[in-house]
């Protein structure tokens, strides 16, 4: 599945929000970041420019990403939140705000 250098961001800025949500980044997340560094081709200059973007505009991004895009977004960020062992409550807040914005709260 290809996505658009918009799509992307906007999913690293979700990711890169659900690792700092507890304000502890553990060893399993950042093996997980580097692991999705490869996956979707991209660099720790282009998690710079995620954090950059506003979370409303990831946000509206990720609302206009195809169905199948939202679920798999959907499911990364839960193996996110699992990566530590720990899924801490701003964590599952975080994700639902992001599955609600994008429509798929009922879906899933």
């Amino acid at each position: 599945m290809e996505f658009t250098k918009e799509e992307k961001l906007a999913m690293v800025k979700m990711v890169d929000y659900v690792i700092l949500a507890d304000s502890k980044v553990a060893s399993e997340e950042m093996n997980l970041l580097t692991q999705l560094m490869d996956r979707f081709s991209f660099d720790a200059l282009f998690i710079g420019q995620a954090r950059n973007l506003k979370k409303i505009e990831a946000l509206e991004i990720l609302a206009t990403m195809s169905f199948e895009k939202k679920k798999l977004l959907a499911n990364l960020l839960e193996e996110v939140a699992l990566s530590d062992g720990l899924v801490h409550e701003k964590e599952v807040f975080l994700i639902m705000e992001a599955l609600d914005y994008m429509g798929l709260s009922r879906e899933l």
